[in-house]
């Protein structure tokens, strides 16, 4: 079941900026908020997910990588 959020103390100039870009959109106000939570929810897993790779491959090569290499062949390999 769908749950509600709700938000307090929103300044005017961020109700602005979102009242405008789902203006834009042709959206509501309510549909454009959600569909930006989604996308927020979905990159923080990916980000969740990539620290977790990282971490597993450093351990299994006791660190020796950089973190930046790491990510950098995980990015690759999706781009496939």
């Amino acid at each position: 079941m769908p749950r509600v959020v709700q938000i307090r103390g929103v300044p005017d100039e961020v109700h602005d900026a979102l009242a405008g870009a789902a203006s834009a959109e042709g959206l509501s106000l309510s549909r454009y908020v959600l569909r930006e939570l989604e996308h927020l929810a979905a990159r923080s897993a990916v980000i969740r997910s990539n620290a977790g790779i990282v971490r597993e491959t450093q351990a299994k090569v006791q660190g020796r990588v950089k973190r930046s290499a790491i990510l950098e062949a995980l990015h690759e390999g999706r781009d496939d």
